[in-house]
């Protein structure tokens, strides 16, 4: 790994964030978030794009200071090209660009769901990284995949969710539930308290190694609707449990397809990533399933698992490495295959 400073940006969704990495290890990892969401639920494009605008400059001045570097040390920029929400990507991408042409150092278009996925290569992400081929678990609120890692570049997809991504089912039974957004750690923090056996909900059957999640959502619902007429405060009542019970239900979707991957690929290297990585049922199921089938599992930091940018300053890395600069024509793109 070589010793060139780079500076990663990441503005994909409502996190904007910069990091400096030098070789594989990370100086400093900035983040600012938009608490401003909470109030509808949900992200607003709109306000998350004026929001990126407010915060991209602060946010990369802060971890140029706390990498203790001066500005000319960098050695090129890596930024967040797509998938994401365009108007955050625009914001991104145009302040790398001019950035870079003041500098007057090479840029690097990241894919975001690839930066989850090389955010093991951190020096500091695992004890040890992956060794390939491994399978990578990537679920997130915008994304559920299972891809076959053969390379650092050279990735398959083999599952996907045909419909919602496991984060959107958990802030959307969390709104079903009149939790606050996001809705995903609060699940985990209360289903703590609970019995994941309480109540069973929906479970797809899918073919191969494909995901779907608008099921279970429909599934607690229903439930939900049926016990509320019968008893107003149920929700209330039954918190904790309810969400142990969709928790749970959750995990064991996401790691029944998994098991069925490593088994039929022959694949003992599993890993996770993305934003519900860090979600505490998942990670103790992928432990479980480390003692019981023999994986070697890998699970980031949990700087490492939500968006953040030295994710995308990692890939930057062995980019640069390579020689894989982007020309400044380049333009942010709302979707950007694996």
């Amino acid at each position: 790994m070589s010793d060139s400073i780079i500076l990663g940006i990441e503005s994909s969704c409502d996190d904007t964030s910069a990091a400096i990495i030098k070789g594989n290890c990370i100086l400093s990892n900035i983040a600012a978030n938009q608490a401003i969401h909470k109030e509808y639920g949900g992200v607003v494009p709109e306000l998350a794009s004026r929001a990126h605008q407010q915060n991209i400059i602060p946010v990369v001045e802060k971890s140029i200071t706390k990498a203790n570097i001066q500005q000319n040390a960098i050695s090129a920029i890596g930024f967040t090209r797509g998938p994401g929400l365009l108007g955050s990507l625009l914001v991104g991408t145009s302040f790398a660009k001019s950035l870079a042409m003041s500098l007057n150092v090479p840029l690097i278009e990241v894919n975001h769901l690839q930066a989850h996925i090389l955010a093991h290569f951190i020096e500091d992400a695992n004890p040890m990284p992956p060794q390939f081929p491994f399978l990578c678990l990537t679920v997130s609120g915008g994304h559920t995949m299972i891809v076959l890692v053969k390379d650092y570049f050279d990735m398959e997809i083999i599952g996907k969710t045909i419909d919602d991504a496991a984060g959107e089912a958990f802030d959307k039974i969390g709104k079903i539930f009149d939790l606050d957004y996001p809705a995903g750690p609060i699940i985990d923090r209360l289903a703590k308290e609970g019995n994941p056996d309480a109540f069973t909900f929906n479970k797809p059957r899918m073919e191969n190694y494909d995901y779907s999640f608008s099921g279970i959502k429909t599934s607690v619902l229903y439930f939900i609707q049926k016990e509320v007429r019968k008893n107003p405060d149920f929700i209330k009542e039954n918190l904790n449990d309810l969400c142990a019970s969709v928790q749970r239900t959750i995990v064991e979707i996401l790691m029944t397809k998994l098991e069925k991957a490593a088994k039929e690929l022959n694949v003992k290297e599993v890993a996770i990533a993305g934003g519900v990585s860090a979600n505490s049922a998942l990670r103790k199921a992928m432990q479980d399933h480390h003692e019981k089938s023999g994986w070697n599992i890998y699970i980031p930091k949990f700087e490492y698992t939500t968006d953040n940018a030295a994710m995308i300053a990692m890939v930057a890395q062995l980019k640069y490495e390579r020689g894989e600069f982007t020309d400044m024509k380049t333009s942010a793109t709302a979707k950007y295959d694996l």
